[in-house]
């Protein structure tokens, strides 16, 4: 499913491990395509209120692994 412009989602964040942690995570995509990580917790005002308090960061891809250069035997000849 590709997300247009000017759209987010959040999702439940169920790997939760500690009060810091989000209660929610997930990603818009801003007017000129970016997309962009969000995060959001649930809180209580003084008054009891309910609401959302949302970070927005740069997304970031998972890098993928990188592995070591394989050496060159320089016991055989070039050719």
């Amino acid at each position: 499913m590709e997300q247009k412009k000017e759209t987010g989602v959040l999702f439940l964040n169920d790997k939760k491990e500690s009060e810091n942690h989000p209660d929610m995570t997930g990603n818009l995509i801003d007017s000129n395509g970016k997309k962009w990580r969000l995060a959001a917790w649930s809180n209580t005002s003084m008054k009891g209120a309910k609401y959302l308090s949302i970070k927005m960061s740069e997304f970031q891809t998972q890098a993928a692994p990188q592995t070591a250069p394989v050496k060159a035997n320089t016991d055989e000849a070039p050719f």
